[in-house]
């Protein structure tokens, strides 16, 4: 990967949000990372390969390769399954795998979220074209993991009913322009038409929720490889999207803002790995019921009601707050995304794993019948206004530094019991340790690929800075 040349450019577009971000990945190299960081992004890395893995044998999955197949079926990527692509179906496909189990990391933002691993496959697609080495991978990661979390801080644009994806659309796209070598004006003419042409809806994501909350960063990331490779041959688009007269500002309201100075990765910390195969903001809660069940050997079957305590994000995402109802649950996207079916099955089974998702598990008669006793709720009787909430809620107060969640049951008998957790193993103040995610990674591709490989996935990636990115790519079309 090779420093892209610096290109001055007139007014405003020297000036343009767009061109901060690009020139912020151009002069990202890899000798800017210190060890604690690409020790962080390869576990993150050896997490997401362990999502991918366990996704390849899925039926949506399934039903996306045929798909895939249909559209293009040879190119110049090797990919798991597939066989051969072109760079902006691996992109699309690798992406797919990655997001679909919805057991990949997350950054918190006070007001929005996201999940850097969803750039992780448009890296692996580019970096086939440019024969990355590790050392580009993992620096690729490190600018879109920063860009995308950054812009989460600055413009949460899911407060504006815009999807967290959008802003994947800046990152992976930055990224890409790195890999590419593209100059900082081509790569922000990228970013701007990128950001332009994705503004999806929160509205995937409420409840009812269906398999495109799994699905739609993936066209996210094959339209972005399109406009990268568009800009390298000279293709323009609108670098002021982000202040323009009908741009971003005027659409949404929101002051667009980003500044990031070089060699800065200090967020890349603050990204967090689930221990629970459930929405993210469920994870103190599960682990609070599954302290209780192992304290108190409770029976499911001796359980009046359940009632979780957490803050304004959880409860309207996964609580049955802004986003909808969550006590209807027939499908794996519904389970993952309901507080109440989480908190039933972590209490019947004593664990939240991929299993706990199957069809014929959420439509027991066991978990649908605890499911209704479980209320979830804030620790404040007002929703609105959100400042208000945010400065006198002490649960939501604490969000995003905690994840605060107090689980009390009630049992049959009258007895009471509660537990309350400020954070969960896996959240950045608790952080995912080696064997931890070698651990899960070993879980999740458990009967896919045997241990020999396993093994070599896992010293591949421990050792990723020495390797070539041709090396990483072609273990994981084995699978």
């Amino acid at each position: 990967m090779t420093t892209a040349t610096h290109t001055a450019m007139p007014g405003t577009i020297a000036t343009a949000m767009t061109t901060t971000m690009a020139r912020f990945a151009n002069l990202t190299a890899f000798d800017q990372l210190d060890t604690d960081i690409t020790d962080q992004l390869k576990r993150h890395l050896l997490d997401t390969i362990g999502s991918m893995i366990y996704a390849s044998r899925q039926d949506t999955i399934q039903k996306c390769l045929r798909q895939l197949k249909i559209l293009q079926q040879s190119g110049d990527c090797i990919v798991p399954l597939l066989g051969s692509t072109a760079v902006d179906r691996a992109a699309q496909w690798y992406t797919q795998l990655i997001r679909y189990p919805d057991f990949m990391d997350n950054y918190l933002g006070k007001d929005a979220t996201c999940h850097p691993s969803d750039n992780i496959g448009s890296i692996l697609a580019a970096s086939q074209l440019i024969k990355a080495s590790g050392r580009d991978i993992l620096t690729a990661m490190a600018i879109a993991y920063q860009i995308q979390c950054k812009l989460v801080d600055e413009i949460p644009v899911m407060l504006k009913g815009i999807d967290h994806t959008m802003l994947l659309a800046c990152s992976i796209t930055a990224t890409l322009c790195r890999l590419f070598s593209l100059t900082e004006e081509q790569a922000a003419h990228a970013i701007g038409t990128a950001a332009c042409s994705f503004n999806p809806a929160t509205g995937s994501r409420e409840s009812y929720t269906y398999e495109w909350k799994g699905l739609a960063s993936s066209l996210v990331a094959a339209g972005c490889m399109q406009i990268v490779l568009l800009a390298k041959e000279g293709i323009t688009g609108p670098i002021n999207y982000f202040e323009g007269a009908v741009g971003f500002e005027h659409l949404t309201g929101m002051k667009p803002h980003f500044r990031q100075e070089k060699g800065d990765f200090s967020l890349i910390p603050r990204c967090i790995l689930k221990s629970y195969n459930a929405e993210v903001h469920t994870q103190s809660a599960i682990e609070a019921t599954l302290m209780l069940r192992e304290q108190y050997k409770l029976v499911p079957g001796e359980v009046k009601e359940i009632k979780v305590t957490t803050f304004e994000t959880a409860y309207d995402i996964v609580g049955g707050g802004h986003y909808g109802d969550r006590h209807m649950v027939q499908t794996k996207e519904q389970a993952d995304h309901s507080m109440a079916y989480v908190i039933a099955v972590a209490l019947i089974d004593g664990v939240v794993g991929p299993d706990q998702f199957m069809k014929e598990r959420i439509r027991r008669p066991d978990v649908q019948e605890l499911l209704r006793k479980v209320e979830t709720h804030t620790n404040f009787p007002l929703k609105t206004p959100r400042k208000v909430v945010d400065y006198l809620d002490p649960y939501t107060s604490v969000y995003p530094d905690k994840m605060p969640a107090k689980v009390t049951i009630t049992l049959n008998s009258g007895e009471e019991v509660e537990q309350k957790c400020e954070d969960f193993k896996g959240f950045f103040t608790r952080p995912l340790s080696w064997d931890d995610v070698i651990k899960k990674f070993s879980h999740l591709s458990e009967g896919i690929v045997d241990q020999h490989q396993q093994s070599r996935i896992i010293r591949l990636v421990h050792n990723l800075e020495n390797e070539s990115g041709e090396a990483l790519t072609t273990m994981l079309a084995g699978i």
